[in-house]
């Protein structure tokens, strides 16, 4: 319900980006590098907003776009227009847009080199983008971390969950986990499309919607709202980040946050209290739960012949 306002809003905010466009084209261009859009709310009151006018434009979609070597059938009007909306909607949601690109410089090239190690085309990183926004969110249904691991499906594919351990929310090993599910997904689709839809809706499910619509091609089936929005949620995220000054973001390298260096400690034995072992290793409970936040309860429970690596920050 949260979400269904936002996009309220920023949709209206939208139509007044393309008022403000056609406005500012009839006149002669200004000296002004900001447009003003007014927007009146509920309560009667006015809530101004200054837009850089590189938003205040209709952006001009590409022609061509592909995924994972895949192409994108364009020419299908529906298809055109279910791309366009994704991108008016995150284009023009510029705080959030602004803060996922700060944050995928601390992410992105750990998920990209997992991706490579394992044939996993690089496109799939937009997917975690999708799913997260690349944070360790909790969904009402019960999936976690980056990748939106339900708990079977985490445990099926290798993940560790338990009341003190929760490797859904551990960045490398889950990046790994979401590899596996998406080769099995290869391994029955036999192409990249199909694949991260049934990220989304399952294998199963996806196979059923082909099985009764009687079509192979993500583009041609007739899915659930959700579904349908999704690969094009990923595409939309594509080309904002391969072409951000396009979209009026030109955020530069002291702008992007950083992951501190870090020191490696292997433990084989139970910690009581992390507490106290923070301590012990000159960092603090927040910075290490921050860090390594598959941790999930105050105590680690280390069985025989178990071990794991816990991240300390080096100042």
């Amino acid at each position: 319900m949260k979400n269904y306002h936002l996009y309220i809003i920023y949709t209206l905010v939208a139509i007044l980006f393309g008022v403000a466009f056609h406005l500012h084209n009839s006149k002669e261009k200004s000296s002004v590098d900001y447009n003003e859009v007014i927007i009146h709310q509920s309560s009667g009151e006015e809530m101004k907003i200054l837009i850089p006018e590189a938003h205040a434009r209709i952006f001009a979609i590409p022609e061509k776009i592909s995924f994972s070597g895949e192409k994108v059938p364009m020419d299908l009007p529906d298809v055109r227009e279910r791309f366009e909306r994704e991108i008016y909607v995150n284009a023009y949601w510029q705080s959030n847009m602004i803060l996922l690109m700060k944050r995928a410089n601390k992410f992105l090239p750990i998920i990209e080199e997992i991706l490579l190690q394992n044939g996993i085309p690089e496109d799939f990183k937009y997917l975690a983008m999708v799913e997260s926004g690349l944070l360790n969110v909790a969904s009402p249904a019960g999936a976690r971390g980056f990748w939106q691991f339900m708990p079977e499906t985490a445990k099926e594919n290798k993940l560790e969950v338990n009341d003190d351990v929760d490797e859904r929310y551990h960045l490398e090993k889950s990046t790994l986990a979401a590899t596996r599910y998406l080769k099995a997904s290869y391994g029955r689709f036999g192409n990249w499309t199909s694949v991260a839809a049934s990220y989304n809706m399952g294998m199963s499910g996806l196979g059923k919607r082909k099985a009764a619509q009687k079509m192979t091609s993500y583009y041609d089936l007739l899915l659930n709202e959700e579904t349908s929005r999704y690969l094009f949620r990923i595409l939309a995220f594509k080309e904002i980040f391969e072409h951000p000054r396009k979209y009026g973001f030109q955020l530069v390298e002291n702008d992007l946050y950083r992951l501190p260096n870090f020191r490696e400690l292997k433990v084989t034995q139970s910690i009581p209290n992390l507490a106290d072992w923070a301590l012990r290793h000159n960092t603090n409970y927040k910075e290490l739960k921050i860090h390594n936040p598959w941790l999930r309860s105050s105590k680690l429970t280390v069985a025989n012949g178990k071990e794991y690596i816990l991240k300390i920050p080096v100042n």
